[in-house]
């Protein structure tokens, strides 16, 4: 019997690793913003046409708006817009590396406003180790850096802590709706796109059309298939797997993201920065183990 959730799971981490050197690519054509205003219209017209041909869209979710705008700062515009950010000013494979961080915070959301998560002891333990493994990626004590380095780590934690947050807040409030993915995404990508219009810089955006490469990464790579298809698989995973265990996703993007650096964008990482990866993975590793009573 093939799991569906489980490799729903599997594909949309691969996704959200190839991400990491898909924004690296594109920041270099245009700014961070507008990266994140491209890939949410791209993928919010992807995901629009399928729900529309699908019929899954219907006026009545419109009563449900509050909850979508609130999916669409934490999971879309927020989310993205630290990861651009945070990826522009570090390496790929780096910013992948943080990114591991998200079920640390999704934990701590998850203890505070979901009543069956508790705080055990491996869940402290694992919060301690994985906070080690962000400090020594983010190098608060090596000179020669520069301010940007670390600036990019603060980035990529608010990115971070964005979409942990938003694993439960869609779990307490959004799947239990039972509205379908691509209608989900939709009003999610919808909201987002009209936020991130209104504070997005266009100046410079019509350069993009002038590089066919940045272009087909930007609306293919990050629209179409990181954004639209993404979500779609977000949603149904999160419901599938609940908010904690489908942040676990998160073990394989860092993995992916570390990879994909150093094959097409020749990254060199040093070995603390696979230490602290190794941390950071140890950590949700514990966050996410069951106690022994309930294996």
């Amino acid at each position: 019997m093939i799991n569906r959730a489980g490799l729903a799971w599997l594909l949309l981490g691969l996704i959200w690793g190839t991400n990491f050197v898909f924004i690296k690519w594109s920041t270099d054509a245009v700014t961070p913003m507008q990266v994140v205003l491209v890939r949410v219209v791209a993928g919010f017209l992807t995901v629009a046409v399928y729900a529309l041909v699908t019929r899954q869209l219907k006026l009545s979710h419109l009563r449900h708006s509050l909850h979508f705008i609130v999916m669409a700062c934490l999971a879309a515009a927020l989310y993205f817009y630290g990861f651009a950010e945070g990826t522009a000013l570090l390496q790929s494979g780096l910013a992948g590396a943080v990114s591991a961080s998200i079920p640390l915070f999704s934990l701590l959301a998850a203890v505070l406003f979901l009543p069956q998560e508790k705080l055990t002891a491996n869940r402290v333990l694992g919060l301690l180790v994985g906070l080690i493994g962000v400090t020594l990626i983010a190098k608060p004590l090596s000179g020669g850096l520069g301010d940007s380095y670390l600036l990019g780590v603060l980035w990529m934690v608010l990115g971070s802590f964005s979409l942990g947050v938003s694993f439960v807040y869609a779990r307490k409030f959004v799947t239990p709706l039972d509205l379908p993915p691509a209608a989900l995404t939709t009003y999610q990508l919808g909201f987002a796109a009209l936020i991130l219009l209104t504070v997005t810089d266009m100046t410079g955006l019509g350069t993009l059309t002038d590089d066919p490469t940045s272009f087909a990464v930007l609306v293919f790579g990050l629209g179409f298939l990181g954004t639209g298809l993404a979500y779609v698989l977000y949603y149904y995973v999160i419901g599938k797997l609940g908010a904690v265990r489908a942040s676990a996703l998160t073990y394989v993007p860092p993995v992916v993201a570390l990879f994909l650096g150093a094959l097409f964008l020749g990254e060199a990482i040093v070995l603390l920065d696979y230490v602290a990866t190794a941390l950071i993975f140890a950590g949700v590793i514990l966050v996410n183990k069951r106690p022994s009573s309930q294996s």
